[in-house]
């Protein structure tokens, strides 16, 4: 085995897990669905290296995400921390044997399920109903999938509103007793001093220790953390230890922010953002193999929504994207491992998270930052201009990356899935081979060296997917000449599947986010009499600590500025 444990710190991370983890139940049940496409029923992907197997007490068969999330307190909205399959109950405070006086116990009413998490609740009771006619008969069928959606585009509070899944009880941690509102959890020393706190970071550690240890051969940790507050703190503390006990398990880190267009309501936390979002690029991207940061300013005015229709103020919106492109970049990692002579007609290009590292960061300039592009749909393959599109339509996720930037010394790792050809049919995996070489050949540039995975499942769109697809979007993720008439958004009622392109690249198209983060340390942390200096010793970060940032970010600026020399020199 070649498992991978996942790790989700903070609100936003979730709410991009909980779509994650939605296309890999969607995936699940497809294969097990005989009226499924072929394509579902034999996509070639192992789950286990995702997913566990276990048991109840009870002795009843579960299979759950590899998964340690942790949020705030009360944000998990109506589902339990301890999940729904093992029905552990909470310890009783009258168990105290220290306490000898009267015991009197405030709670709050539960919060109401959704009609999403309503319908799951009454399927589950119906999978142990042995009576099928009182399943067909029951109140489930009084839930119409089109009021869920529209339940969940206009109420989605929680990224648990919106999740199908079964989680374990190691599962989900609350970060509790911190006696704060979430808006003042606001900066990486908060995050750093809350890790530390009490047995939050023992007890998270020993979250981790239950997945990795009951692993065969770890291939990697997927780490995803929300980048705009404290909970990046409390990442980098977390990731310090898991690089102190499990050195040998390459982190690959997405750095994820919401909508950060909103201008802040005063100099002061415009000067604490920007500090803060320098402090915590640096910790972490030191305590990790790979980092790529995602999350643009606008999403929806950006050209990766050419086709789409997303609401910048709706995180259920924006992470679905996000989600998307991390679903596709990971393909290769749970990709079957062939032998050197078998050849898949469903998947190509296999790779494990070490592979990864070593092709973007493992080369001669020791890169550890990558930028994420997508293309959602991905173009069919009609032709040279849908070929040559298919490079064009990438756009970048990641911020402050330069347009038309040209490094020859560039490397990147491309997934392709479940793209077409002409007449609207699935490409084969040598048809899409061809058709990305071809598109390589009649680039004005290509990188130094680029790895190709292909699969011929596309990103599978479940229930509870919001509708961000537009009217030039069909039933399958195809691009239409004429759009579809009806509302110009468009949902999982309407869009079944989409075909998808992601690429990861080391390349100097990056610059310009190392140079503005660079730039805001030394204008508003390290130069004389700079307003955010007593801010920063506050989180704990004094005069060496900022220069010994200041330099790792001037080194990985050097090293991919084409003119390296000169650019030292001016330093």
């Amino acid at each position: 085995m070649r498992e991978i444990v996942t790790v989700q710190v903070g609100s936003y991370a979730n709410f991009i897990g909980s779509h994650f983890w939605n296309f890999q139940d969607e995936l699940l049940g497809l294969a097990d669905n005989p009226e499924s496409d072929d394509i579902f029923n034999n996509h070639n992907l192992d789950m286990n290296v995702l997913y566990r197997s276990g048991e109840t007490h009870q002795g009843i068969p579960t299979y759950t995400p590899r998964l340690v999330s942790v949020d705030f307190q009360g944000l998990l909205g109506s589902v339990s921390s301890r999940g729904t399959l093992y029905n552990e109950a909470p310890a009783s405070p009258g168990c105290v044997s220290t306490w000898t006086g009267g015991v009197t116990t405030h709670s709050s009413e539960p919060l109401k399920k959704n009609l999403f998490l309503e319908s799951l609740h009454l399927e589950d009771e119906a999978v142990g109903n042995t009576s099928s006619d009182s399943w067909k008969n029951g109140s489930r069928s009084e839930i119409q999938d089109k009021d869920i959606v529209e339940c969940l585009e206009n109420g989605v509070q929680y990224w648990t509103d919106f999740s199908k899944v079964h989680y374990h009880p190691q599962s989900l941690y609350e970060l509790s007793g911190l006696w704060m509102d979430i808006e003042d959890f606001n900066n990486y020393g908060f995050g750093r001093d809350v890790f530390s706190g009490g047995l939050r970071g023992e007890e998270i550690n020993e979250r981790l220790r239950f997945f990795i240890e009951e692993c065969d051969h770890a291939q990697g940790i997927q780490f995803v953390v929300d980048d705009t507050g404290g909970f990046s703190g409390v990442a980098g503390e977390f990731l310090e230890n898991i690089a102190d006990e499990y050195a040998n398990i390459p982190v690959l880190l997405y750095r994820v922010s919401p909508d950060t267009s909103i201008d802040p309501k005063s100099r002061k936390q415009t000067i604490s953002r920007n500090l803060h979002d320098v402090v915590s690029f640096s910790r972490l991207s030191a305590l990790c193999k790979l980092v790529v940061p995602v999350g643009l300013p606008s999403l929806s005015r950006s050209r990766t929504s050419s086709f789409l229709r997303v609401e910048d103020e709706k995180p259920y919106h924006t992470s679905a994207v996000y989600a998307s492109a991390i679903h596709s970049i990971s393909l290769p990692f749970r990709m079957e491992q062939l032998g050197p002579s078998a050849q898949s007609s469903y998947t190509c290009g296999a790779m494990s998270v070490n592979d990864l590292v070593q092709i973007l960061a493992g080369q001669s300039r020791q890169n550890i930052i990558s930028i994420l592009d997508v293309s959602m749909p991905a173009p069919s393959f009609t032709g040279y201009p849908a070929q040559q599109s298919l490079l064009e339509n990438l756009q970048p996720l990641t911020p402050d990356v330069a347009e038309d930037a040209e490094d020859f010394q560039a490397v990147e790792s491309m997934t392709v899935h479940g793209v077409y050809r002409a007449g609207r049919q699935r490409a084969s995996i040598t048809e899409v081979k061809d058709a990305v070489q071809a598109a390589y050949d009649n680039a004005v540039t290509r990188p130094k060296f680029s790895h190709l995975s292909v699969a011929r499942c596309p990103l599978p769109v479940p229930l509870p997917f919001p509708s961000i697809f537009g009217n030039l979007i069909g039933q399958h993720g195809e691009l239409l000449d004429t759009p579809i008439s009806g509302p110009a958004s468009r949902g999982s009622l309407e869009v079944h599947s989409i075909p998808m392109a992601a690429r990861l690249r080391s390349s100097n198209a990056i610059l310009p986010f190392l140079e503005n983060r660079l730039g805001n340390l030394r204008k508003f942390g390290i130069a004389r009499g700079a307003l955010g200096t007593e801010l920063l010793r506050n989180w704990g970060f004094g005069k060496d600590e900022l220069e010994d940032i200041g330099e790792t970010l001037s080194k990985m600026f050097t090293t991919l500025n084409p003119y390296s020399e000169e650019s030292s020199d001016s330093d």
